[in-house]
């Protein structure tokens, strides 16, 4: 397999369970917010969000990735407060009713972070890679939990205001060199990377960044790809995130086959479907 060939790390360790990503695992999105762009509002309520939690445990989850902060061009900024108030009594309840997920918080705070893995998350995805809160990085050494750094160009809300690169991908490989090297001399252990499909992209960034994912395989670290329901699928098609799922299995398709480890998405049931036929093509090559 070629993530012997790279010498790819493909474990993370998780409340002292070591994960095994060379097989991709698919991590399912639960929103506590009331404007994220596919399900906003639909999970802001306890009981309804961890009714989602168990369909997508039972649909394959491994992972959960919660969020109060909604993160779409042009969102609202929500307070600290706020956002702990949103995710922290559901990290719980979920540790409580579900002790065998993997709980991710989706958060570029510290403090988010620090209460997060307090109530039971394992694991810091930061849209920022510690580029908005700098006590982040030295937070999650503390911490010594798996973190996700993802690239964004500016913020939620600005980050799709005219973004321009020279060179997308080579750009974003340099910033990751430069990134993973200051994470490591912190002493994080286990560092994932996230090329933030429409987090400072335009259109045909985002797809240069898709056909070009397998380069990132250089830092021989797990890659996450987010790509469920965006904009970069719905928008040359001329439809609707709800209507997205075909164009996003696509994606994940495309993904699979540069070997990425985790899909982050809405969709788990599908995205399960997708890695089980991806893993018969790579064993009859």
């Amino acid at each position: 397999m070629s993530s012997q060939i790279f010498n790819r790390k493909t474990t993370i360790n998780c409340k002292g369970n070591l994960i095994d990503l060379s097989t991709p695992k698919v991590m399912g999105v639960i929103n506590s917010t009331p404007d994220s762009f596919y399900d906003g509002g639909n999970y802001n309520q306890i009981d309804l969000a961890l009714k989602q939690v168990e369909k997508h445990l039972n649909d394959g989850a491994t992972f959960i990735d919660v969020g109060g902060y909604s993160s779409k061009p042009d969102a609202k900024k929500v307070s600290e407060v706020e956002e702990i108030n949103r995710v922290i009594p559901l990290i719980k309840e979920i540790n409580s009713q579900f002790p065998q997920a993997l709980v991710s918080i989706d958060t570029f705070r510290s403090k988010v972070a620090e209460k997060a893995i307090e109530s039971g998350a394992c694991i810091v995805n930061d849209i920022s890679a510690g580029e908005l809160d700098k006590n982040m990085l030295p937070a999650v050494s503390d911490l010594q939990v798996p973190y996700i750094a993802m690239h964004m160009k500016g913020t939620p809300q600005t980050m799709q205001q005219n973004p321009t690169y020279r060179n997308v991908v080579e750009e974003i490989i340099y910033y990751f060199s430069k990134k993973i090297e200051d994470i490591n001399q912190l002493g994080i252990n286990d560092v994932m990377l996230d090329v933030g499909f429409g987090f400072g992209k335009t259109i045909e960034d985002n797809y240069k960044l898709l056909n070009s994912l397998d380069l990132f395989k250089l830092f021989k670290i797990p890659i996450l790809v987010g790509v469920s329901r965006k904009s970069m699928l719905y928008k040359p098609l001329e439809v609707n995130p709800s209507e997205a799922l075909n164009a996003t299995t696509i994606a994940h398709t495309i993904a699979l086959q540069k070997n990425i480890n985790i899909l982050r998405l809405h969709d788990v049931k599908e995205a399960v479907e997708c890695i089980k036929i991806n893993e018969l093509i790579n064993q009859n090559k």
